[in-house]
């Protein structure tokens, strides 16, 4: 819960109302209503900040649940994702299109990986520039160590590898997808989640991902005319 004491002072603040009463020549009382200085009616306070504070605070939960992953606009390029063997305790997954900033759509795949392990990320994007198409590549894990990542979400529109999921449930409505937490589509829209999934050669063309605390042992970042890809 939000101190109230810390919220900014450009808050309307409310003051307690003190009547007065004064004699008049004729007889007659006039009152008068002062502001009393130094008093702060903070019921009244609360209720004015409480709705700032709760939209606030759920926001954050969003944020961190990752269910904003698609909140931006891509760009024009889609590109490659790959990892020898990736891991995690849940999927779910739903279409929607994402946006570039020319408004432009493309349908996706949103997979909610989770909390996700890889012995090995490599992410290429070929890129035109006046000098040439140029590939920005980049590499970690593999004898660094795992990569890690949680609330990881990818937009792909395609993905291939060898899986193995545990439960799965094709089909489930994407309003009701409680696999992976945030992430759920529209009510009526075609859904699917599994528990705990194993993919080994995974390779994907993706317009966006993103996740929470990613952790990339041995990163490597390169950017060169004519260079190779992931796959």
């Amino acid at each position: 819960m939000a101190d109230l004491r810390a919220l900014p002072l450009a808050l309307p603040l409310r003051t307690d109302d003190v009547r007065e009463e004064h004699l008049m020549g004729n007889g007659k009382t006039s009152t008068r209503t002062n502001t009393a200085e130094g008093r702060v009616n903070w019921k009244k306070t609360a209720a004015v900040a409480m709705p700032a504070v709760v939209a606030v605070g759920a926001m954050a939960m969003v944020m961190a649940q990752g269910a904003l992953a698609a909140s931006f606009a891509v760009s024009g390029t889609s590109f490659q994702v790959s990892s020898s063997k990736l891991s995690s305790k849940g999927l779910a997954s739903y279409v929607q299109t994402d946006r570039s900033v020319d408004g432009k759509g493309h349908p996706v795949a949103l997979l909610g990986i989770g909390d996700a392990t890889l012995t090995d990320i490599c992410q290429a994007a070929e890129v035109d520039t006046p000098v040439g198409k140029v590939v920005f590549k980049l590499t970690a894990g593999g004898p660094a160590g795992e990569v890690t990542a949680s609330s990881l979400v990818i937009d792909g529109e395609d993905l291939a590898g060898d899986a193995v999921f545990g439960t799965a449930q094709i089909g489930r409505d994407a309003s009701t997808l409680d696999q992976v937490s945030g992430v759920t589509g529209e009510a009526g829209k075609f859904g699917l989640q599994a528990g705990n999934i194993e993919v080994v050669d995974v390779k994907s063309h993706a317009w966006s991902a993103t996740g929470g605390n990613f952790h990339l042992k041995g990163l490597k970042l390169n950017v060169s005319l004519g260079g190779g890809k992931c796959f």
